[in-house]
């Protein structure tokens, strides 16, 4: 369960023509693929709903101290990435420093974390796409607008039709992806700037004071609805005030998830050793400028207090007399979103095509396309399933496993870079991690805190989650696994 996949034969198995991917990303491929996916609705919203209720203009700040947990937990994956340039993101590294069964539960994990990150994102997409219409006359059916329009039978199709486009569009070649990535990169980060210069001139300095407004207690939950660190030591975490950053920044972390999708292409890059830490890297701190970016703007024209929940930059607009940016907004949210949902999809495609080239998933599905070099078994399997669940649920409280997931790779990566410097000291590293192991260590306690934070009943759900990862690693993977097959060949 413990044994380890040694980064020679993860790189070896690249290698076999039926199994191997096409390398054709560059640097800059990468950074727009991690532009692409930070930058959704949460520049739009979440910078807004988290200034009124818990920073206030310190919002900016909080964007600072996330972007740090990041910045932590990205040198982690460059490292990794550059080193071990193999499909499978997290994943992989766990096979490379943790053991089989780590890897197998972190896989698992992150194929939870795509699939409904990928269908939340299609239905948010679908929602902006029936607002632009409606404002123009257009109205969608109720029938077909989603389960949260009308009660009976509803099926969201035009989030169904959207996971089934962009499955067409990786299944043709990464290259394609990227080019498709780059032109609604180009529109999506246009409209942000277009948003912070114009919303620059209709700043109101008064609305500034105070700049971190004084604390309040927390309403917060009750039982399970509770974060977990109060159901253990009694801590309540507050809104405003200088503790009051980090319960904003454990709220806006999640609008950088993200950036860990952009190591599951290692694999699909020319020069990984050296691209790979600049995409990683670059691309973080691009969207950490702009959310800082966008956050003082929104709180420089309107009092936080003031500040809608649902759609705070559009109607700070409206308030300051400006209606026609809502519309550019919205159209700005929508075309983003399809990037997002993209980039998500490739994310978890490239995890089960690495599982199942180890044998831990049926290898039928490693199989590439002879001509575009893609997994296309597996992207069309996942496409419909994940095309099927967008269409008939909501997600909204599955959302938050997204999160809880995300942070549990952090962990797992920072951990394993660890174990790999002193297991490995001779492999060829072109990027590495700094101060090691404080530097990894800080990463795993910032990832536990933020994830302490979330409620109990996702905690629950998660390790629901595992659990069944668990039976299905005994029952199949563990007797399926091609380390553990040529291991029983070796002794005979």
């Amino acid at each position: 369960m413990l044994r380890t996949k040694t980064v020679e034969q993860s790189i070896r198995d690249t290698e076999e023509p039926e199994h191997a991917l096409k390398k054709s990303l560059s640097a800059l491929d990468l950074t727009v693929f991690g532009v692409g996916v930070i930058i959704g609705t949460g520049i739009f919203v979440l910078t807004g709903s988290v200034a009124k209720n818990n920073a206030g203009p310190a919002t900016a700040l909080a964007f600072v101290a996330a972007g740090v947990v990041c910045g932590l937990a990205a040198l982690c994956y460059a490292e990794f990435a550059s080193t071990v340039p193999v499909a499978g993101s997290a994943y992989t590294f766990a096979y490379a420093s943790l053991g089989e069964l780590p890897a197998w539960i972190i896989g698992w994990d992150l194929v939870l974390e795509f699939a409904l990150g990928t269908a939340v994102v299609a239905v948010g997409w679908s929602g902006y796409v029936r607002a632009l219409m409606e404002n123009v006359g257009w109205n969608m059916p109720e029938a077909l607008s989603g389960p949260t329009a009308t009660e009976g039978f509803a099926f969201d199709l035009l989030a169904f039709l959207l996971v089934l486009l962009l499955t067409a569009i990786l299944v043709l070649g990464m290259k394609l992806s990227a080019r498709v990535t780059a032109v609604v990169v180009a529109i999506k980060v246009t409209v942000v700037l277009v948003v912070i210069i114009a919303g620059a001139f209709f700043i109101n300095g008064a609305n500034y004071d105070p700049f971190i407004p004084p604390a309040q207690k927390q309403a917060g939950g009750a039982g399970l609805d509770a974060p977990l660190v109060q159901l253990l030591f009694g801590y309540e975490p507050t809104d405003f005030g200088v503790m009051g950053i980090f319960t904003a920044a454990s709220v806006v972390f999640f609008a950088f998830i993200g950036f860990d999708v952009v190591a599951t292409a290692a694999e699909e890059t020319k020069l990984p050793q050296r691209d790979m830490p600049r995409g990683i890297l670059g691309s973080l701190l691009i969207c950490t400028l702009l959310y800082v970016a966008v956050s003082i703007v929104v709180t420089g024209m309107q009092h936080y207090s003031e500040l809608s929940v649902d759609a705070p930059l559009a109607d700070a607009f409206k308030a300051t007399g400006h209606p026609w940016y809502a519309g550019f907004i919205s159209f700005g949210a929508a075309v983003g979103l399809t990037t997002v949902c993209m980039i998500l999809l490739l994310g978890q495609t490239r995890v089960f095509f690495a599982m199942s080239r180890d044998g831990l998933l049926p290898r039928f599905f490693s199989r590439t396309h002879p001509k575009f070099r893609t997994p296309y078994r597996a992207t069309v399997l996942l496409g419909v399933i994940i095309a099927v669940v967008a269409g008939f649920t909501s997600l909204e409280d599955l959302a938050k496993l997204v999160n809880i997931g995300t942070l549990f790779a952090f962990v797992v990566v920072a951990i394993g870079v660890i174990i790999l410097r002193r297991t490995r000291p001779d492999l060829p590293r072109t990027f590495r991690t700094p101060l090691v192991p404080w530097l990894p260590i800080l990463s795993v306690a910032a990832s536990l805190w933020l994830m302490l934070n979330l409620p109990a009943e996702t905690w629950i759900r998660f390790a629901i989650w595992m659990a069944v990862g668990v039976v299905v690693y005994f029952l199949y993977g563990r007797r399926h696994s091609r380390l553990g097959r040529e291991g029983r060949e070796a002794k005979f």
